[in-house]
């Protein structure tokens, strides 16, 4: 686990949207509590942004240069499979 969140320099922001309370977020707020800490161990100057709001569905953003971002939805995914499109997310910067 300890290079597996190892940001490519072509991201410069990860962005988790999700609601508080929600069982659809869940997962999504798992993954962050369990995640969070070594995403940014190992990548202290990419900001990692988590922004919670009522009846949000969960997804993330990546942001990879000026104008191009993408977007993947989070919604009924399981913590392991949220972990894999992170890693989908990070490594398609390169």
């Amino acid at each position: 686990m300890s290079t597996k969140y190892v940001f490519e320099k072509g991201l410069k922001e990860l962005r988790f949207l999700f609601c508080q309370t929600s069982q659809q977020s869940a997962a999504t707020r798992s993954f962050i509590q369990r995640a969070y800490p070594t995403m940014k161990k190992h990548n202290p100057h990419t900001p990692i942004l988590i922004r919670e709001a009522s009846g949000t569905l969960p997804r993330v953003y990546a942001r990879y240069g000026f104008g191009k971002e993408k977007m993947e939805g989070l919604s009924g995914l399981s913590d392991s499979q949220i972990e894999e499109k992170i890693t989908q997310l990070v490594k398609a910067s390169s």
